[in-house]
């Protein structure tokens, strides 16, 4: 492989972002390879969960989500498939031309197996694209899938790497982080009318007792201040505890309406599902980089910075426990010059080292490795 490549990405959907945020640095990762010349072709399943989830949101919501996407990423080739009896011919025809197929860890089993049978014939190179936690907290999901016949893995965090390298048996293993799409993610003059913002699933229970600690007892203590939070997910209990703490409720937010959610409030939170801040430290979601990247002042529940992508301190403000979130805001939102420089310092790091466009460059990178 040499010069301009062609890529073929596998991911659970590019249309939909309903609960769905690895859609978030692939739709920047991928538009930055069709922006350095590569050939770049999308596929998901018609009528996945995350794009029926979406639809029950109504149909105005479904309707501005997939209309903002169809504007932001007009050069994505977006192409669905069915996993019916003509899925093999598809494929087949699909990636013919191909050097390297990125699978996406949320595409089934018997799809990944599905496309690396044509491995062999056809002549690409495969490579799996790991963005979650399952490989620490539930290997046997992992373990699903062919590892050794993919030629290597992309791993969002270097703790991740090393499951994949030492547990795994995988020879070749990449950390590759995720990063901000800044062709969306920059700062814009707006507003203040929040002044403390979490946006994020309820989901699983992996975070339960650091949304109470982090978010809901300081809004509490906090009640002058206006709090709001978007995501999906969240049970009847959960929007209770919202509400007997005076946080407004937003619901879904669709990505590429984050940039403004985050430039209408003066603090923006993060607080990472429990696992990436204990065996998985130093793995940042794609929240982090985001709000960074919009020019948000951010204070993130515990979480450590293992791998140094970051300034502690500097781009971010961690705080150890629920007493110190509540001083820590207070303070913030009392010091106008303190959120500005914390902000800018966040939006330096990120364009410095954390762009989409930096992921390309180093994805293009391990694929010349691959020749070797």
């Amino acid at each position: 492989m040499s010069g301009k490549l062609s890529f073929r990405f596998f991911a659970h959907s590019w249309i939909s972002d309903w609960n769905h945020g690895n859609a978030h640095f692939l739709r920047g990762l991928a538009s930055e390879l069709v922006k350095q010349g590569h050939e770049v072709r999308c596929y998901e399943e018609h009528d996945g969960w995350s794009i029926r989830n979406l639809a029950e949101e109504g149909t105005d919501a479904a309707a501005n989500a997939l209309r903002d996407f169809r504007q932001a990423f007009p050069m994505l080739d977006v192409r669905e498939y069915t996993t019916g009896s003509r899925f093999k011919e598809f494929l087949t025809s699909e990636l013919r031309d191909a050097d390297v197929v990125l699978v996406h860890e949320w595409n089934s089993p018997s799809v990944v197996s599905s496309i690396l049978s044509l491995k062999a014939m056809l002549g690409f190179r495969a490579l799996f694209h790991d963005t979650h936690h399952r490989a620490y907290t539930n290997p046997r999901e992992v373990l699903q899938f062919p590892l050794a016949e993919f030629d290597g893995v992309l791993a969002f965090g270097d703790a991740i790497r090393k499951i994949y390298s030492e547990a795994f048996g995988v020879k070749r293993v990449w950390t590759f982080h995720e990063a901000a799409d800044t062709a969306h993610f920059f700062p814009v003059e707006n507003t203040k009318d929040v002044d403390v913002a979490w946006i994020g699933n309820w989901g699983d229970e992996e975070r339960t007792r650091e949304l109470e600690e982090f978010l809901i007892a300081p809004a509490s203590a906090l009640n002058d201040y206006k709090f709001a939070v978007h995501g999906v997910r969240y049970p009847d209990i959960a929007l209770g505890q919202l509400a007997s703490s005076g946080i407004e409720f937003r619901g879904y937010l669709p990505n590429l309406r984050a940039p403004e959610m985050y430039s209408r409030s003066r603090i923006n939170l993060h607080i990472p599902r429990r696992f990436y801040a204990n065996g998985l430290s130093g793995v940042p979601t794609i929240r982090v980089f985001e709000a960074l990247a919009a020019g948000s002042p951010l204070v993130c529940s515990p979480w450590i910075d293992s791998e140094g992508l970051f300034r502690p301190g500097q781009d971010y403000i961690c705080v150890p426990d629920k007493s110190a979130m509540i001083g820590e805001l207070k303070n913030l939102l009392n010091d106008d010059a303190a959120r500005q420089q914390l902000a800018a310092s966040g939006l330096e790091t990120i364009r410095a080292r954390h762009t989409c466009a930096h992921r390309a460059e180093q994805l293009e990178g391990i694929c010349h490795e691959l020749e070797n």
